[in-house]
């Protein structure tokens, strides 16, 4: 499949619609929280073991970004949203199997194995065309692709707790839902593989609009970010703000359910799941938001507010969270703002860092730090949840070791963000041999500027 070319005098903002038509539909996965009570009632399951699919499918994202960045960065963004399509749309057609058989087993092969392919190689294609649509605004063009990411589940959350509400919350009702996720999310995304185009050759570009024709500033290869420290540093980063994000979200509705429990207005399985929409909401407007702010204060700057104003937002939650529901949302919605926010902000932070020639297949590679993030941070929630309540202890009790935990990891994060620094020449595309098949950028610009 040839990656679709645009034409002369496509408009670049046609795009971003292509790319929010993927990324709306694989960001579902941060509504898996609404399926895990019913899973638990229906199959036995404790709230560690409901939590595998979610965290199968997040490792998966992050290895199939890493290994197929470069295959995406070659076959073009047409190309991937359609195997992300295929398995994203086969994982819950599989989940939809395990669930009427009561085959827990198939659930996590289906939704996290197959469906987490579709995630890893749905969430990196358009991103990286994006970057390369908007080379003047990456912060802004990256926002609004993952900005789609967060606001999946904005939509799914209340769709899928209707769904459940009228098909049943026993294995036969979970197992229509799964269908109808699996039907429904495939006619969208085939609206973003038809919709989707790449820009005009470089040299073609230039002739239409007056952009340079090789890619300005620093270039660094996939292969090469790899030895460098930055490459790293940014990895601890997003692993640590991640980590701190993702652990509440994927135990919201219980969680906001626990913390309240005990109270005189505690609160419903409805009002838990309107908590886990208002997240998204927060989710999606910090990667609009947060990111394009970046690109007027600086990617170390912005990082600097997620992760330190992140530790300040934990405190607060652990201190006093629980004798008072609206600042317990509030500062729910400010973490998750900034969850979003770094995961927006990350691909310009990489631009910045590596330039664009490779953008994509470098993204793809850091992003298995959220494959490490989705496993720590629902592995620490819900394990040590587990074992407090084993312990006999019960509403916010269950979450205040965590929450201290996430605080550390946010500190860790902010002291490697401190660490960036620009990366050594040495590292640049004009300093080392050209890999195999690669284009010789140094010839190419010294005829550009001769």
């Amino acid at each position: 499949m040839s990656p679709p070319i645009a034409p002369v005098g496509w408009s670049r903002w046609l795009v971003p619609p292509a790319a929010l038509a993927i990324h709306l539909s694989i960001g579902q996965a941060y509504a898996w929280s609404v399926f895990k009570p019913p899973l638990e009632d229906a199959l036995g399951l404790s709230g560690t073991q409901s939590a595998l699919p979610f965290q199968l499918g997040i490792v998966m994202l992050g290895l199939s970004a890493a290994f197929g960045g470069t295959l995406v960065e070659r076959r073009g963004p047409r190309w991937a949203m359609t195997v992300a399509l295929i398995c994203f749309s086969s994982g819950f057609l599989l989940s939809a199997l395990g669930a009427a058989t009561e085959q827990f087993w198939l659930i996590v092969f289906g939704y996290g194995f197959v469906g987490g392919i579709g995630l890893g190689i749905g969430y990196i294609s358009p991103v990286s065309t994006l970057i390369k649509w908007f080379p003047d605004r990456p912060g802004m063009a990256t926002g609004i692709a993952i900005m789609g990411f967060g606001g999946g589940a904005l939509i799914a959350s209340p769709w899928s707790a209707q769904m459940l509400e009228s098909f049943g919350s026993d294995s036969s009702g979970i197992a229509l839902a799964f269908l109808v996720h699996g039907l429904s999310y495939a006619v969208f995304m085939l609206l973003g593989v038809l919709l989707v185009r790449v820009p005009r050759p470089a040299g073609e570009e230039r002739a239409a609009d007056g952009r340079p024709a090789v890619p300005a500033g620093p270039q660094v290869s996939a292969r090469q970010a790899l030895r460098t420290p930055q490459f790293w540093l940014l990895w601890v980063v997003l692993c640590m703000n991640v980590t701190a994000g993702i652990g509440i979200l994927e135990k919201a509705a219980p969680m906001i359910a626990d913390f309240f429990a005990d109270t005189s207005t505690p609160v419903s399985a409805t009002a838990a799941a309107g908590f886990v929409a208002l997240l998204s909401a927060a989710n999606m407007a910090g990667r609009i938001g947060w990111s394009s702010t970046s690109d007027l204060i600086g990617r170390k700057n912005i990082y600097r507010v997620y992760l330190g104003a992140g530790t300040l937002m934990y405190a607060l939650i652990a201190l006093v969270g629980s004798s008072s529901k609206p600042l317990f949302v509030l500062c729910a919605l400010v973490i998750l703002s900034f969850y979003g926010g770094g995961f927006a902000t990350i691909p310009a932070y990489l631009k910045d860092l590596f330039g664009t020639y490779q953008v994509g297949a470098i993204h793809g590679r850091l992003l298995t730090a959220w494959s490490t993030a989705g496993v720590l941070g629902p592995l620490i929630v819900n394990w040590i949840a587990d074992r407090q309540e084993e312990a006999g202890k019960h509403g916010a009790e269950l979450y205040g070791t965590s929450l201290v935990i996430m605080m550390g990891l946010l500190v860790i994060g902010f002291a490697a963000n401190e660490l960036v620094r620009p990366v050594h020449p040495s590292h640049h595309l004009d300093a080392v041999t050209p890999e195999k098949g690669a284009p010789d950028v140094r010839r190419r610009q010294r005829s550009e500027s001769a």
